[in-house]
């Protein structure tokens, strides 16, 4: 028999698909959540604010530190940098954390249980679609519920925010939410990560000095910390000009 298989990011999409899949009755015989273990504490919050709503179990994948350890301590066996400690951070060509720590775990763990016989509810807006990188191998198995509904991500975003789920405040700060981590994240969002949350901001300048390779190919984080500081310190300036020469 079928497995039903929702695959569950915890960010806005995959949450309003599992919402709507349960309100409208849809089968679901298992929740799977592929941790990165680099989530915003704010994200993992969520999680578990849904599996209290829903009183479903959501099943955790990956074992804590298997992020760095992929990323400082695996030993690469072929290509460019075979022997070279660490896969180092991900480019766009080369998105290792999404292959090993979310495409291979959750195939690995629904095709030993339940013998490559399911289907697997992937949380893609309507609007979005277009742009999936489907890298998938069993795209004959993938369902996209959002997209037969024609929910895009605004949408998707305002469902969840009627049903009481706000993520802490992530999606004032931030248009997407991923691993604070990410080193595809744009300027915008690190800048951001940077100025409201400096705890995990010190965490990536340690993670960017023990890593083989740079942040991004143009800036490490110290360049852009540099940057930012430039920005904050105009901006400062340009207020204090400002409230000087308003009429008193």
């Amino acid at each position: 028999m079928t497995k039903h298989i929702v695959s569950f990011s915890g960010g806005k999409d995959s949450t309003a698909m599992l919402l709507m899949m349960l309100e409208r009755e849809k089968k679901i015989d298992e929740i799977i959540f592929c941790d990165t273990g680099k989530e915003f504490p704010q994200m993992y919050d969520h999680i578990n604010k849904v599996e209290k709503c829903i009183n479903r179990k959501i099943t955790r994948l990956n074992e804590p530190g298997y992020f760095d350890h992929k990323m400082f301590d695996h030993v690469k066996t072929k290509g460019k940098h075979k022997g070279k400690r660490g896969y180092g951070w991900p480019y766009p060509r080369v998105r290792w954390c999404t292959a090993c720590l979310k495409r291979e775990s959750f195939k690995k763990y629904a095709s030993d249980k339940y013998d490559k016989n399911y289907i697997k509810y992937i949380g893609i807006a309507f609007d979005e679609f277009k742009r999936w990188d489907n890298n998938e191998d069993d795209r004959e198995r993938i369902a996209t519920p959002l997209v037969d509904w024609r929910m895009t991500e605004g949408m998707a975003l305002k469902y969840c925010y009627d049903r009481g789920f706000d993520w802490g405040g992530l999606y004032t700060h931030f248009d997407r939410v991923s691993c604070w981590c990410c080193p595809l994240q744009n300027q915008r969002d690190l800048f951001t990560l940077y100025n409201f949350y400096p705890e995990l901001w010190n965490q990536l300048k340690d993670m960017d000095e023990r890593s083989w390779n740079q942040f991004k190919n143009t800036h490490s984080v110290i360049d852009l910390e540099n940057k930012f500081n430039e920005i904050n310190l105009l901006r400062k300036t340009s207020f204090h000009k400002k409230k000087a020469a308003a009429p008193r």
